[in-house]
Parts: C-alpha cells; sequence; structure tokens
C-alpha cells in the first residue's frame, strides 16, 4: 500500500505522510489506541492530496459526497480517499475510514483515533506556523485540549483569508468544549 501511495503523491507530500505516520503511531501509543489502525490510516489519510481539481470534482460526483465540499476541495481529499479505500480496497473500518475522511476538519463525536490523526497531521515534525509547538506539547497532555488548541488556530487562520468556515469543525469544537466543560463541573 505504501509504495501505491508513494507514487501518486508528490516527494514533498510522501515526507508529509511519513511525519503523519511517525506521529500518530507516537499518539497511539501514549493514548493506548491500536497502533496498526493508526499507522494504516496516517499512511492513508492524503492519499487524494495530489490528484487534480477536475478528478476531485469527478469523484465528488461518483460518490455523492456533500456538495459543500465543492467551496473547498482541499478539505474533499479526505472523504475522497477514504470512499477509494472502502471502493478498491474493501476497508470496512468505519474507525479508520472517518479518521481518514475527518482529518482535515474534525467532526462531532470524534474517536480517539480521529483525534490522533487530526492532530499527528496538524503537529508532524515538518509543520512550521505560530502556535505549533504549544499544540505539540497539549497532544501528549490532553488529546481533546489539543484538537480544540488546533482548531481554534484553524478558524482564526480561514477567518483570516475570508474563507467559509467548515461546519465540521464547528461541531467538533463545540462538541469537545462542552465535553470539557462537564469533566470541569
Amino acid at each position: 500500500m505504501e509504495s501505491i501511495i508513494e507514487s501518486q503523491l508528490s516527494v514533498k507530500r510522501m515526507e508529509h505522510t511519513r511525519g503523519v505516520i511517525s506521529e500518530a503511531k507516537k499518539l497511539a501509543e501514549r493514548y493506548g489506541c491500536d497502533t496498526s489502525k493508526a499507522e494504516f490510516a496516517a499512511l492513508c489519510h492524503d492519499m487524494a492530496r495530489c490528484i487534480s481539481e477536475s478528478h476531485l470534482k469527478a469523484y465528488l460526483q461518483e460518490f455523492s459526497l456533500d456538495s459543500g465540499n465543492t467551496h473547498s476541495l482541499e478539505l474533499a481529499h479526505g472523504k475522497i480517499a477514504a470512499e477509494l479505500l472502502k471502493r478498491d480496497w474493501a476497508l470496512d473500518d468505519m474507525d479508520i475510514i472517518n479518521a481518514i475522511s475527518f482529518h482535515t476538519t474534525g467532526r462531532q463525536g470524534m474517536s480517539m483515533l480521529e483525534k490522533i490523526i487530526y492532530l499527528a497531521d496538524a503537529i508532524e515534525p515538518g509543520r512550521k506556523y505560530p502556535g505549533v509547538e504549544r499544540i505539540r506539547e497539549l497532544a501528549y497532555q490532553d488529546l481533546d485540549r489539543a484538537c480544540v488548541e488546533s482548531m481554534k488556530q484553524t478558524i482564526e487562520y480561514i477567518n483570516g483569508k475570508g474563507r467559509e468556515i467548515d461546519d465540521n469543525t464547528i461541531k467538533a469544537i463545540e462538541d469537545l468544549l462542552l465535553k470539557e466543560r462537564g469533566s470541569d463541573e
């Protein structure tokens, strides 16, 4: 599988993927999550990232994916990768499918694996952006808090660009904050 994915990605994207795999395995070990599932989801998370815009649009139609993805094809690659894995590789593990599908946005009710892949993508060693060190530290202290911080930064960045925030991200952060407030009581 790795050689197939490597043949479809740019050198830079494959380097990023290897960083995500490494980070996902460490986070999975830290939190007692299945490391083989984390490694597989990390390997496949960006497998549709280098597909042309026309092919992405064709896949959105073929898989009857939410037309909301057309406003940001950047976000569609995870959902398309998940659908390709289901169709072409008979993947039926919904935890892995959701981890890949929502790795850029998060979603309400994220599983531990989903949080790990979301964060591994955000904090892998090649990522350089303001605040990444704080999120890296938090990731090994409190998975939910790290997701919240990462999502806050994403929302701030997207708002700064004048772009639309994905509804899944809004629902994910609201869900995590509600859970956090509930545990404080």
